[in-house]
Parts: C-alpha cells; structure tokens; sequence
C-alpha cells in the first residue's frame, strides 16, 4: 500500500521539519508544497528522506537559484517549479503553492487530487470529484499549529498529524 506524505510552507522551521519527516520515514513519496524559503532546507530533506521528493515553489522560495544548486546534491529530489503534475497508482495529483490557484486546478477535473499551501490553513475538502488537502504548515507560527498529512493514493484515505 502506496503512502504519499504531505507537508508545506516549512518556513525554515529546521525542528519541526524534522520531526515531520521522522513521522514520514515509511511513506514512499513526498510532496512539498511550497515555502521551503532557505536553500539549506533543500539539505534537510535531501539528508532526512531516502524516497523522492517532489518540490514546488511558494512565494517565500527567494533564493532560487541556490535551492536548485542545493537539490543537485540529492538523486531524490525533484523540483517542478510553480505546479507538479503527478501520478501515483492511477490517481492523478496537481501540486501548486496558492490556495486560488489550487482551487482553480481543483475545477478543472484534470485531476483525483489537487495540493496546495500558501494560506497556513490545513484543509480536506471536494470540488466535485476532485479531492482538495491542504496540509497547513509545518511552521506553526500563523495557526499555532504545525500540521502535514499522509495520504493513500489508491483509496484517497490520509491521517492528519500534529507537532
């Protein structure tokens, strides 16, 4: 059974960041949703987690140019820029960083699933058939939480976790 973790806006939140991927050490693929903001976040993930990780950028991603020079160094992870078009066991996954763009990705019906951050808000919802997760921040700092989520492709089942 495939498991796909979830996680965004890290914020430079090196402790949190770690825990969450401690929590992930068994899913097989990671989604990152954006708002990693320094490059040496790239070095946590790459060193933390063994499977592949797949990045878009948010609005807080300044340094560009030293996150991509950073992910070189790591085999498993891949950046997609603003939007992540992904497939695991047949369901069909669209990464973007923004809460409006998100929704309107969600509308299109092109996709099972459609992930987003950038609001700090962690949400589950539908648009139409479309399966919405936000999994909030890991940052914890605008909701005083800090939260991602594991997520099962085949049965479109997640668990929410807590720091």
């Amino acid at each position: 059974m495939m498991q796909l973790g979830i996680l965004s806006d890290i914020h430079d939140h090196i402790e949190g960041l770690r825990t969450a991927l401690q929590t992930l050490q068994a899913t097989n693929a990671l989604i990152c949703c954006g708002d990693l903001c320094s490059p040496f976040i790239i070095k946590e993930l790459g060193t933390r987690y063994p499977n592949p990780i797949h990045i878009v950028f948010g609005n807080n991603d300044g340094d560009l140019f030293r996150i991509t020079q950073n992910s070189n160094a790591f085999s498993q992870i891949h950046l997609h820029g603003e939007l992540a078009e992904l497939e695991f066991e047949g369901c069909r996954i669209g990464v973007n960083h923004y809460d409006t763009i998100g929704r309107v990705l969600a509308e299109s019906n092109r996709y099972d699933v459609v992930c987003f951050g950038h609001n700090h808000q962690f949400e589950v919802s539908q648009s139409g058939e479309t399966l919405i997760l936000n999994p909030g921040e890991i940052l914890g700092g605008l909701t005083g939480q800090s939260t991602f989520l594991s997520f099962n492709p085949s049965d479109r089942s997640y668990q929410k976790h807590t720091l």
